[in-house]
């Protein structure tokens, strides 16, 4: 099995805002809400 990862950091005020906007949305359509709300979980390494 295949895990798909996405690198898409907060917005912070400096990144361009409309481009974070439309990333978000794209995830948000894909059915990625969950991954984007859930906390990461503490056995994690980046």
């Amino acid at each position: 099995m295949t895990t798909t990862r996405f690198n898409i950091d907060k917005f912070d005020g400096i990144t361009n805002f409309n481009l974070w906007q439309v990333r978000m949305t794209i995830l948000i359509q894909s059915d990625l809400k969950k991954v984007l709300t859930e906390n990461k979980p503490t056995d994690i390494d980046k």
